[in-house]
């Protein structure tokens, strides 16, 4: 893929800088750019065919949500979240989502109910593929699950913070996945839904918890080792 062509278009400055951090979120979410990968203004120009001014506006954009962390005198890096950091993720995802899934229940609906068949589907088929695209799409799929329970629960603000814990747990588990693969289990999601469905907000609010739970028992404090930007994107 040319990327410099693809970013050579006829937008405003804020509106590549906005495209440019949806493809660095992107890829920091499904695990290409791994915790402590350099992201450096003038590769990110390059890459995209931009000013380092907009390289910089979009890095910005991904500090502020806590993906990219910033340093002296060294640049930008893709954020690398101490232990302590990954277990003050989940806690907040623990105090944050049974009020989600509590408010989904009540407005729960059978259009929603499609969506969430549909995102359980295809679930399904990424875990029968194989191969790394496939890994990713299955990473990215159990996100957009949380996601898209936090979409029908309808509070855009939550649903802003729930975006900003989706990517951040993604980092968490890029670091300190035991088992290398999506730890948020599809079974799980299933038993949500069923809960959902009947609206059964005691035995749904329990499962989103031992969901949580779940995910965080997977963890293991090791880090791994990081790729560079250009590695990334020379293989998209």
């Amino acid at each position: 893929m040319n990327l410099a062509a693809e970013f050579r278009v006829d937008r405003l400055p804020d509106d590549r800088a906005q495209a440019i951090r949806d493809r660095l979120r992107d890829a920091i979410i499904d695990r290409r750019l791994t915790p402590g990968a350099k992201l450096s203004e003038a590769e990110v120009g390059t890459l995209f065919d931009v000013s380092r001014t907009i390289a910089r506006s979009a890095l910005q954009m991904l500090t502020f949500e806590g993906l990219v962390r910033t340093e002296r005198n060294r640049g930008a890096f893709v954020a690398n979240p101490s232990p302590e950091e990954a277990k003050q993720v989940f806690a907040s995802r623990r105090l944050i989502e049974p009020g989600i899934t509590t408010t989904a229940c009540e407005t729960i609906d059978a259009r929603a109910i499609a969506e969430f068949n549909a995102q359980l589907d295809r679930e399904e088929l990424y875990l029968a593929a194989r191969g790394p695209d496939a890994r990713r799409a299955e990473i990215k799929a159990s996100g957009d699950f949380h996601l898209l329970l936090a979409t029908v629960a309808g509070n855009q603000i939550l649903l802003r913070f729930m975006e900003e814990l989706v990517a951040r747990s993604s980092l968490v588990i890029a670091l300190y996945g035991r088992s290398g693969v999506s730890a948020c289990g599809h079974s799980e999601h299933r038993e949500i839904v069923d809960a959902l469905e009947a609206r059964d907000v005691k035995r749904a609010t329990a499962l989103i918890v031992r969901h949580i739970d779940h995910i965080e028992a997977d963890l293991e404090l090791r880090s791994r080792p990081a790729q560079s930007l250009r590695d990334v994107f020379s293989a998209s």
